[in-house]
């Protein structure tokens, strides 16, 4: 039996669990939060720490915030900062994180194939049924975004970071210190004016909501926003560790 260490990393924690090839967890999840500041040489630190706690795998899947290719960080928003994330932005980490292989750092440290993708892409390979065009937008610390056509990813783009009213990303937009300043009601009201924003330019097939806040979007809100849009776990996070394996090697069935 293949397992997978599964580490969905966000930007307030970070969780993991060990699951099989048909993706059943076989560890209770755990959580830490995630630390700050967070040099590349600390979030490897950290990863191995939690991997430590739970039972030996035979390959590591990574989720983490920003832009990821082929493995490498191209940018990251919040483990640049000093505090956390909409905390001050530190250079010194901008330039540790910009081109950092974290691929590489994670296979050598845990001895293992690791599979490192934008944390948003790790939670579609969780939920997409593999065929049209599916796009997975996940509600957190802020915005990530992925899009599957035909169960097969699509090059990243990172949507939170574009400006979307007032001078605002969909990242600050949506995220959650815009939730704790809203209050659930008016926030769901703006998620749903988002999603429909988005609907021209995706034309999406059927659109995912994941990450921790998709469960508070009020009922009425997604109701208007059509039988298309469905509300999906947030472990799906650390479930997707074991799909997205099959999906980027090509394969577009189940998991």
């Amino acid at each position: 039996m293949l397992t997978t260490l599964a580490i969905d990393c966000g930007g307030g924690g970070i969780k993991a669990s060990v699951l099989d090839d048909a993706g059943t967890m076989r560890a209770r999840p755990i959580r830490v939060p995630t630390p700050y500041p967070l040099p590349p040489a600390i979030f490897v630190k950290t990863l191995l720490e939690v991997g430590g706690q739970l039972p030996p795998a035979d390959r590591v899947t990574v989720g983490l915030p920003g832009m990821i290719r082929h493995g490498m960080v191209v940018a990251t928003p919040h483990y640049v900062t000093r505090s956390g994330p909409r905390s001050r932005v530190d250079p010194e980490l901008v330039a540790e994180w910009s081109g950092f292989d974290v691929r590489s750092a994670l296979a050598g440290a845990f001895g293992l194939p690791v599979l490192a993708l934008n944390d948003a892409e790790v939670h579609g390979a969780g939920v997409v049924a593999g065929t049209g065009c599916e796009l997975v937008l996940t509600l957190g610390t802020g915005l990530g975004c992925a899009l599957f056509d035909g169960g097969v990813l699509a090059p990243h783009l990172e949507l939170s970071q574009a400006p979307v009213r007032w001078g605002m990303s969909y990242d600050t937009y949506v995220g959650e210190p815009e939730r704790r300043r809203l209050g659930d009601a008016f926030w769901s009201r703006r998620v749903r004016q988002v999603v429909e924003g988005l609907r021209p330019v995706f034309r999406w097939d059927r659109l995912y909501l994941g990450g921790g806040n998709s469960r508070l979007i009020r009922p009425e809100q997604l109701a208007r926003m059509g039988e298309d849009v469905v509300v999906v776990p947030n472990t799906a996070g650390i479930v997707g560790g074991v799909r997205a394996w099959a999906l980027m090697s090509g394969a577009t069935g189940t998991g």
